[in-house]
């Protein structure tokens, strides 16, 4: 049932992302071309290609691809975990604890190395992408939500509207920047995915998923996900839309939310357009 699961036409449910349904301005009064910063983010819709078992007792917060393993951090505090994940089966390949009183959040890869982020604990941590085995961790003075790898930085996210790009070896912010929708700030973005020059970041507590310019911060695309999160038999609150992976040599990209018991392999089509059969 899950080889097509489109949603056309919908509304977008939430404040910040129904800024995007707004009708365009009167051509009257508009200039005579509109800047980039200026034009409406594109909707795509999901459309469901596979679907694997996924822990649901895994309160995901990071996931990333890399050479045919899925790597997942897990949150909750004596919970949370660095693992390597087999897509095909969910089974955990290997993990690595964070401590017992420490909430563990967003993951990237950089180079050898996975790094990760804790939510209020002040502390970041690097492990060995070949064992799991910590090699170092340091203080980290922000919320930690997010994290991606984009180009020779880093980029975390806090809740709030801001993106930062930080040093991949000391964690000192490059560069802030404020992410907004339709010219009005975009808060509660959580798990990161760089791809293709853009950011994709979930919004917390909703179905979708945007992508963010990094020079800018403007949303170019909403992801609606909705239809996932719809299908999911959740019993918590906190079940939400979180994770988002690519395969940069497959172009494949993965989602999952937490305590979801499956993970899906999508593609993304533009609202309108028919997508190709599974």
């Amino acid at each position: 049932m899950f080889t097509r699961l489109l949603l056309a036409g919908a509304m977008l449910a939430t404040p910040a992302l129904a800024l995007a349904q707004q009708p365009a301005a009167d051509e009257s009064r508009a200039p005579a071309a509109a800047t980039a910063a200026d034009a409406q983010p594109q909707i795509f819709d999901v459309q469901v290609v596979a679907r694997y078992p996924h822990d649901a007792a895994a309160f995901t917060q990071g996931l990333l691809w890399h050479d045919g393993f899925l790597y997942e951090t897990t949150g909750r505090r004596g919970q949370s975990q660095l693992r390597k994940v087999d897509l095909q089966t969910g089974e955990v390949l290997s993990a690595s604890d964070l401590a017992a009183d420490e909430f563990g959040e967003g993951l990237a890869l950089w180079g050898d190395e996975l790094i990760g982020l804790t939510w209020l604990d002040g502390t970041i941590h690097r492990w060995s992408l070949d064992t799991l085995e910590p090699i170092r961790s340091d203080p980290y003075p922000y919320e930690g939500w997010g994290l991606a790898t984009i180009g020779d930085a880093l980029v975390a996210s806090d809740g709030s509207a801001t993106l930062r790009f930080l040093d991949p070896e000391t964690y000192a912010v490059r560069r802030e920047v404020a992410v907004t929708l339709n010219g009005k700030p975009l808060t509660q973005l959580n798990e990161l995915e760089a791809v293709d020059g853009l950011i994709y970041a979930n919004i917390w507590h909703s179905g979708f998923i945007v992508a963010i310019d990094p020079a800018d911060g403007v949303v170019r695309r909403i992801l609606d996900l909705r239809p996932l999160v719809d299908a999911m038999p959740l019993r918590e609150r906190e079940g939400v839309l979180n994770g988002i992976a690519h395969d940069p040599a497959t172009g494949r990209w993965f989602v999952t939310g937490k305590l979801w018991p499956s993970l899906f392999e999508v593609r993304f089509v533009p609202r309108g357009d028919t997508p190709p059969d599974s």
